[in-house]
């Protein structure tokens, strides 16, 4: 389904003809067998980026994800994570499915957990109970409606894992969008992690990608590990090329995507009717509430789209709407009045 103006989500973008050229001149090699040069490029600029020894390519952000998770733990192991984060909600529960894990959730503030909440969950050695092996925190964080977990407590959560001997994994689909609202570096957010993941086709508008970073002999098992889940990929350097335009070209422009949330925000806060679900739009993410005497998200999102604007319904009463390249000022001022006018409808 096409819509003229689609703010489901940011994995909706589409290649700019810069990009498709970038990727059509492409040198490619095996990556399996030895090495993709594009590829093998893409993976030291990244691990430079992400301020690790070194970094893989990977199919998609949830297979980075889930490689981290299992090198991390054995089978039987708990991670600790907000309730309601990415690998929890929207990777099918591929912790257990596939490594034998199990996912200890904690209730965050729109996705941002506090120390003192993980204070004495992990579990003691013992014969009948789970080890506790890992903490995953997600930035920016997707259910939380694209919040920034703020640095200080992100330190503080993972300095407190390493002296109590866990692991720590960062979910960084959209860190860049993290390192451009706020102006840290992409490795100041990620230094204190044992591994991050980054997604390329999100916000970066790549059409393929995400890279997992880590030391180098993780990385190494990684490798193993991607082969393994089925992600090893021969001339993968069409691919690492999109990505490598997209960190040339794409991560600064994500200031114009956050702005648009901010009016986008702004303006559904002065509907009646709505109700913004963190009144604090960070990134690139607007999550709102329909009076429940309207119907459903589901419905409310069927009649945007009968107006050719793409919506996502995301609970109940809940419509995500998230903002990306393919998308400019103009059209975010025709959504609001479409919104607007649905809205006024309903009453």
């Amino acid at each position: 389904m096409t819509f003229s103006i689609d703010l489901r989500s940011d994995t909706v973008t589409r290649p700019s003809a810069a990009m498709r050229q970038a990727m059509l001149e492409a040198e490619v090699g095996d990556d399996v067998i030895d090495v993709d040069p594009t590829v093998e490029r893409l993976q030291e600029i990244a691990a430079e980026l992400l301020g690790k020894p070194a970094a893989l390519f990977m199919p998609s952000g949830t297979m980075a994800n889930q490689i981290a998770l299992r090198l991390h733990c054995r089978p039987g192991d708990e991670f600790l994570c907000d309730s309601e984060c990415h690998i929890v909600h929207y990777e099918q529960g591929a912790f257990a499915q596939l490594s034998g894990l199990v996912a200890r959730g904690i209730v965050g503030q729109h996705g941002i957990l506090q120390l003192e909440q993980l204070e004495g969950l992990i579990r003691p050695p013992a014969d009948h109970t789970l080890n506790t092996r890992l903490i995953c925190l997600e930035n920016t964080h997707n259910r939380g409606g694209g919040t920034i977990q703020p640095l200080a407590t992100v330190r503080a959560i993972c300095d407190w894992a390493h002296q109590q001997g866990l692991a720590t994994h960062c979910d960084g689909a959209r860190l860049m969008n993290a390192v451009v609202a706020t102006g840290i570096p992409a490795a100041g957010w990620s230094e204190c992690f044992d591994s991050v993941s980054l997604c390329f086709s999100k916000g970066l508008g790549a059409p393929v990608g995400s890279v997992l970073a880590g030391s180098h002999e993780f990385i190494r098992q990684a490798r193993r590990a991607r082969k393994l889940f089925g992600g090893g990929m021969r001339q993968v350097g069409i691919l690492a090329a999109a990505a490598l335009y997209a960190l040339d070209h794409n991560v600064a422009r994500l200031a114009d995507d956050h702005a648009h949330a901010h009016l986008l925000g702004q303006a559904i806060a002065d509907i009646p009717g709505l109700a913004l679900q963190n009144p604090r739009i960070e990134t690139n993410m607007v999550i709102f509430q329909i009076d429940p005497a309207w119907g459903t998200a589901t419905e409310f999102a069927a009649q945007l789209a009968e107006h050719d604007l793409g919506a996502f319904p995301f609970g109940p009463q809940s419509i995500r709407l998230v903002t990306h390249l393919d998308v400019g000022r103009s059209q975010i001022l025709q959504a609001i009045e479409i919104i607007r006018q649905v809205a006024t409808s309903r009453h």
